[in-house]
């Protein structure tokens, strides 16, 4: 690109945030710098190689010459650039310098998606080409014609394929012979996306192929491709089960980035009494993405829009190219949406029509999030953050793809956790990229892999400890229930079928469904989408067209359907009951506690609204049966006083308590995605006044998959990070009754309601102090301190005290340690950094407005993070304990601040308050 272009490309970028109608709700514009690139030789690479390199003008960036020289030194390696560093032809090159070196050496390249595979395959055969090399790379998956297949495997030297075909070919290792004998690599491409119940089945099956690999007397090299993460070694390790290297230093160029933060709701009052109307702001953020979109397409900016769901990705380019007909008619056919469940054929043709910039605008779900060659785009539009800071980035990524500027955009929609980072722009430019967690320990998935690995070959019980990590009695239990047969030292799969069609790897339905208009089929889907999109009389959007559901057969699994232009959608509500089955761990903090275990989950969706924009214009029953599965969650117990104080109250009211807890589940399952890394859609709650197997009013949050996928076995132990925040959360929005940004839940099959944003406060105030309070441990501790420490004289306080408080940066500040080492100190400590002081201040504020726990969390960063000497700090949190009710623990406090401080006069007439109170 010229200068002359890329200053007018820097000048139509700018234009958006500088335009009257988007620049009042912009929250925060981030302008990433652009960088050079960092180059570096290789020694002595193929002649086929570095002639090819010469001929392109390609000279290696630094990771991708560390990928080669790795490799060459017999290590396994896992890449973490971001989108567009050239991660592609890092593993690549040294796949090509094995199999020019070896004319038999074989490659097997895994893709979590078939379109991958496929924009994979073009640049594997220009190399052939180009090179003059005899690598016969084809795909082999679901779309490859059975009369194309036993050449595949007889000739090919590369095979890139996905997970679900390795899943159900290894039984058919036999045919593969030839192939598994001489394979020297496996590549793993956007390994990130391996993660939850699907990355935990991969992991399980890289194990079955490794297995048969090492039956044929292969032993592969792994090369490993992923966006940035936080734990990139122990994802490749647990994923494939070896060692790695990682190569995670970015020294590609890339042009300077503008990531605007854009609030549609940044000026919408909400103070009214009036009950919120969810419609009219789901209206709201959608028509202002299409907006926006319209706007950067009418500039000629190339853009991408990442939609939240198939369905909005659909309607957002059905509304753009209606705009458009009124104002640009021939831009209409260069808008399109994209998502999984099109045709192969229509996939591809978007994606190379975005590369040919045929297409000036296209709307997509996540499906091209991942590393398909789309080309260079202009912008990118984020509708509503998608769960993780890892898909941001990967989405963000899509723009700037060369040294241009670039545009992208993050959309919020009013719910809690996009409107936190709107609020809180640090905390969204510093908060580091997420761990992404596999879940080795599952027993339902290790069964379901045993079975098929003993379909494969016969297992002994060392080749099932080696790779599975489990007992022979764990191998006993599967023959017990017949699913294995036991023989001479083998566990064999007794049965004539394939066990590989008895469970998906992502543990979503088997059952496909096939959407058919009269005789043509124009797309598939799950039987989960079925109920949510595609129940009779949904109106299902495909590619742009509105159609009518007539029909959904259980039986065949066909939905039958009849086009129709409708300016209409539908939204699916459903009914949550739980039963708890299995309790597997409780949590403790201070006097509350969370409960982990086994819950049965039914869905019944019940009722379907029509609606019109914001109208709804007709509410109609949905007859299907409930949806039943069996997953993993955490639930607490909040007592009959808090309902009994909130009924007096608030006695002029009614469900206030009901409204309470809803509140409370809606706020926690926002910010869920704060904390631990998933989608807001990844997981359920259920809040209830009474449940039969507590005995008590229970809030429930729930993994929405059977069987669990770890996220809420890892959440419990951040349970009071979460309540911190969701209750500063609820006591920072501006509304009074309760909205979107706050209580409100977009998914809430109740219609939000009944919610009451007083009592999700006052319930929330009440977990905090409850974690906040001294266990009965922690009780004994400072009783048997104090019996020791009460007829001492006051002057051996003067640089000594028996008792230190210790504290994690959890709120629950009473673990307690003898310490008998520390020196006395003599010397007055006071605050004097600045920002400690500041902080001080603020908490004295708090103090004196009797928020006492948004005090003691001040004051505790005080001394985790400035200064663990401050005599102030540890006399205002005793007096706090004091206020609180917790005397012992305010002695011990205060004995702190005296310890530090021995003139410290407040402290002293505290501490004598305090000896004449026992």
């Amino acid at each position: 690109m010229s200068t002359e272009s890329k200053d007018k490309q820097m000048g139509k970028i700018d234009q958006f945030k500088n335009d009257i109608r988007f620049r009042r709700k912009i929250e925060y514009v981030e302008t990433i710098p652009g960088k050079d690139a960092s180059y570096k030789k290789v020694d002595v690479l193929n002649k086929r190689i570095l002639q090819y390199l010469e001929d392109k003008k390609i000279k290696l960036y630094r990771h991708q010459a560390l990928a080669i020289e790795k490799t060459r030194e017999d290590k396994n390696i896992i890449i973490t650039t971001p989108t567009a560093s050239g991660k592609t032809l890092a593993f690549n090159l040294p796949v090509l310098e094995e199999l020019i070196s070896d004319n038999d050496a074989c490659a097997l390249y895994i893709y979590p998606a078939k379109a991958l595979s496929y924009d994979q395959l073009k640049v594997l055969r220009n190399f052939e080409d180009e090179m003059g090399l005899d690598l016969n790379p084809n795909p082999y998956d679901g779309d490859t014609p059975k009369a194309k297949r036993y050449k595949i495997r007889q000739e090919s030297r590369i095979i890139l394929t996905n997970p679900y075909q390795i899943h159900h070919i290894l039984a058919w290792h036999h045919q593969w012979e030839r192939f598994y004998s001489n394979l020297k690599y496996i590549i793993i491409d956007e390994a990130h996306y391996y993660k939850g119940i699907f990355g935990s089945n991969v992991a399980f099956l890289i194990r079955r192929l490794k297995r048969i690999a090492k039956f044929y007397g292969s032993e592969p090299k792994f090369i490993l491709s992923s966006a940035t993460l936080a734990n990139p070694l122990e994802l490749a390790e647990k994923l494939t089960g070896e060692s790695f290297e990682l190569i995670d230093e970015d020294s590609s160029p890339s042009g300077e980035k503008d990531f605007v933060l854009y609030n549609p709701y940044k000026s919408i009052k909400k103070d009214s009494k009036d009950q919120f109307d969810m419609d009219e702001y789901s209206r709201s953020v959608h028509m202002e993405t299409e907006r926006i979109f319209l706007y950067l397409i009418l500039k000629d900016i190339q853009t991408l829009c990442f939609t939240s769901s198939r369905k909005i990705a659909e309607l957002i380019a059905l509304w753009t190219k209606r705009d458009m007909e009124k104002v640009k008619k021939r831009n209409v056919e260069k808008i399109a949406a994209y998502r999984a469940g099109y045709l192969a054929e229509d996939r591809r043709q978007i994606e190379d029509g975005l590369k040919s910039r045929d297409y000036l605008g296209v709307t997509s779900t996540n499906a091209l999030e991942l590393g398909i060659n789309i080309g260079s785009l202009d912008a990118v539009i984020i509708s509503g953050f998608p769960g993780s800071m890892i898909s941001t980035w990967q989405q963000g990524g899509r723009s700037g793809r060369t040294n241009q500027k670039s545009l992208v955009i993050l959309v919020a929609f009013e719910n809690q956790l996009d409107q936190y980072f709107m609020k809180n722009p640090e905390f969204f430019f510093d908060k580091p990229h997420e761990n992404v967690v596999i879940d080795l320990n599952n027993e339902k998935l290790l069964k379901n892999h045993i079975i098929c690995a003993a379909n494969e070959l016969p297992l002994t019980l060392e080749e099932a400890k080696e790779e599975f990590n489990v007992t022979e009695d764990f191998l006993d239990n599967i023959v017990r229930n017949r699913d294995l047969r036991k023989s001479r030292g083998f566990y064999i799969y007794p049965y004539d079928d394939s066990p590989s069609f008895n469970f998906s790897l992502d543990q979503i339905s088997n059952e496909i469904f096939t959407v058919m208009n009269g005789r043509t089929v124009i797309e598939h889907m799950e039987k989960s989408n079925m109920y949510r999109e595609a129940h009779e009389g949904a109106v299902l959007i495909n590619q742009g067209q509105t159609y009518i559901v007539n029909k959904v057969d259980l039986d065949s699994h066909f939905i039958f359907v009849k086009k129709k232009d409708v300016e209409a959608h539908t939204i699916a509500l459903k009914r949550t009951n739980i039963k708890i089955t299995k309790k597997i761990k409780k949590h403790r903090i201070g006097e509350f506690t969370v409960h982990f275990g086994e819950l049965e989950v039914e869905e019944d969706y019940f009722k379907y609204k029509l609606m019109q924009y914001s109208k709804v214009i007709g509410e109609y029953i949905i007859d299907l049966p409930p949806l039943k599965f069996n997953t993993k969650g955490i639930w607490f117990t909040i007592p009959d006083s808090v309902k009994d104080k909130l009924e007096e109250i608030y006695k002029d009211e009614t469900e206030v308590f009901a409204g309470g807890l809803h509140g409370t589940e809606h706020a926690m399952i926002g910010l869920f995605p704060l904390h631990v890394m998933c989608d807001r859609f990844d997981i359920g709650g259920l809040s209830t006044n009474y449940h039969e197997d507590t005995q008590e009013a229970t809030i429930f949050i729930y993994d929405g998959y059977e069987g669990g996928i770890g996220i809420c076995e890892k959440a419990i132990d951040l349970i009071t990070e979460l309540t911190k925040s969701t209750r500063n959360l609820i006591k920072n929005c501006e509304c009074k009754d309760g909205c979107p940004s706050c209580i409100y839940s977009p998914k809430c099959g109740n219609d939000n309601k009944p919610l009451h944003k007083k009592a999700t406060e006052y319930i929330l105030d009440y977990m905090w102090d409850e974690m906040n309070k001294l266990s009965p441990e922690d009780l004994a501790k400072l009783e048997e301190e104090r019996i020791n420490t009460e007829n001492s004289d006051y002057d051996n306080l003067n640089g000594h005290s028996d008792v230190e408080v210790e504290y994690d940066k959890k709120p629950n500040n009473a673990e307690i340690e003898i310490d008998d080492e520390r020196e006395a100190d003599n010397a007055e400590i006071e605050i004097e950094d600045d920002e400690a002081q500041e902080e001080y201040e603020k908490a004295l504020e708090e103090f004196n407005k009797e928020n006492y726990s948004i005090a003691k969390d001040i004051l505790t960063d005080i001394i985790i993070n400035y200064d663990n000497q401050s005599a102030d700090a540890y006399y205002l949190i005793g007096k706090i304990l004091f206020i609180q009710g917790d005397s012992m623990g305010a002695l011990s406090f205060v004995k702190k601040a005296l310890s530090i401080e021995p003139a410290h006069e407040l402290a002293n007439e505290f501490y004598f308050e305090l000896k004449n109170s026992y």
